[in-house]
């Protein structure tokens, strides 16, 4: 069996949760390697929907043992609503969930910082969630954050967390608008913290047997690449790793353990929060295709900026993250449309790029060289076989594989698990649930 991984190849909110659903029958362990719960994957079937944000989405499969790494920051009061609503619904957690001792927490003077610093900024905000992200692995890379681990020594656990406290109280105070977190807040997220100490577990040895016994490791990205704190479009990125190749190493497997990398992309591009967005669709047009897709943020609640497909920041991220096939979500979005724009090339002054810029400042200033494809305008939700699409969404298909040089071996065509089209593509069908 492969071990996958599963990343975005867009600004995050590509339906990797969904993807990941679907493969689950086909993984033994499905592990979380980065991000917060700043993220959220959303899985529909049947008549069921489920909103996750730091749970694996494999815990929906009575088949899966579920990992949360040691690159993951845990909200403990999230984490534990989150265990408590999917157990609420009649979803099994407890011995199927494992949380790292090496995770950091988050904690309430986390994200008070994350939002002052973001007030304080006024129109140069970056648009974060305020979930107190960026503030915890800033901690955690000056070693003076919080580790899961110490729940298991309260005592420890108290006094740390009262210098860690104390530092990041002192911060807040140079913003005059920043409300200090009470002491029942912090005491809340402590004592969270304690009740999850049940979840602690070596994850690096658990998933480095797995690996050993040939068992199938699915490895659950969050946000998407373009928002990699590397090679995103910095400063408007998140805080952590996004790559494929992020993802052994952040949960202590070598990086030789991955066998495969799937890329989900979605039909058109949105985005949430500040940034260049060179396809945005600022009219009308976008806000329909806005509404129709639903593009508003599962953690937040947010509208999303909508645009066109991008080929080549999409290129760029199948060359960072070695994508070798792809996911293709939200196809059904673009039924209606008479025509739909492929960005192919930017053109900045008298210049024709065929690379995404590392500036951007520069990506803010670079005008989409379009492609007009025809539309199909006829409904595709629900299609399950892809000879049953309108030759026109074939074609579509079919010229993204070609500019993105990849396989799409899946097509969404509706929020449900039932609503999709595996195609037969030989050797990648190993990754595919029968």
């Amino acid at each position: 069996m492969a071990n996958v991984v599963v990343v975005g190849g867009q600004w995050g909110d590509e339906g990797k949760g969904k993807v990941v659903d679907l493969l689950c029958p086909a993984f033994r362990h499905v592990v979380r390697f980065n991000g917060g719960n700043n993220a959220g994957h959303t899985v529909r079937f049947a008549d069921r929907h489920f909103a996750l944000h730091l749970i694996p989405s494999g815990i929906l499969h009575e088949n899966c043992q579920c990992f949360i790494g040691p690159g993951v920051v845990v909200d403990p009061v999230g984490l534990l609503r989150e265990i408590e609503a999917l157990e609420t619904q009649g979803i099994p957690v407890r011995h199927r969930l494992y949380l790292s001792p090496r995770a950091h927490l988050v904690l309430p003077h986390h994200r008070a910082l994350d939002q002052a610093r973001e007030r304080a900024k006024g129109r140069e905000r970056i648009g974060t969630t305020g979930r107190g992200i960026g503030p915890t692995y800033e901690t955690r890379a000056a070693r003076t954050g919080l580790r899961a681990g110490l729940a298991r020594h309260p005592g420890r656990l108290r006094q740390r967390a009262e210098a860690l406290t104390a530092e990041l109280n002192r911060q807040l105070t140079t913003y005059p608008e920043a409300q200090l977190p009470s002491p029942d807040e912090l005491l809340q997220a402590l004592d969270c913290a304690e009740r999850l100490s049940h979840f602690l577990a070596p994850v690096d040895q658990r998933l480095h047997r797995a690996w050993k016994q040939a068992e199938a490791i699915l490895f659950e990205g969050a946000q998407g690449t373009l928002l990699d704190v590397d090679f995103g479009t910095y400063p408007f990125v998140t805080s952590s790793g996004c790559l494929a190749g992020f993802a052994a190493p952040a949960v202590g497997l070598p990086a030789r353990a991955i066998d495969g990398v799937l890329g989900v992309f979605k039909a058109y591009c949105t985005r949430v929060g500040a940034g260049p967005f060179p396809t945005e669709i600022p009219d009308a047009l976008g806000d329909q295709i806005r509404r129709r897709g639903n593009e508003f943020g599962t953690t937040t609640g947010r509208p999303r900026r909508t645009g066109w497909f991008d080929a080549v920041a999409g290129r760029a991220a199948v060359r960072w993250s070695g994508i070798e096939a792809i996911a293709l979500t939200k196809l059904d979005v673009l039924d209606s449309l008479a025509t739909v724009p492929v960005a192919v090339a930017y053109r900045l002054g008298d210049r024709v790029m065929e690379e995404l810029p590392d500036d951007a400042e520069e990506l803010a200033q670079a005008q989409p060289v379009y492609e007009e494809l025809p539309g199909w305008q006829t409904e595709t939700t629900g299609i399950t076989d892809f000879s049953a699409l309108p030759a026109r969404a074939q074609a579509y298909v079919h010229r993204l594989e070609e500019l993105l040089g990849v396989p799409i071996v899946l097509i969404s065509t509706g929020p449900r698990r039932e609503e999709t089209i595996l195609r037969s593509l030989p050797p990648l069908t190993h990754w595919l649930p029968s």
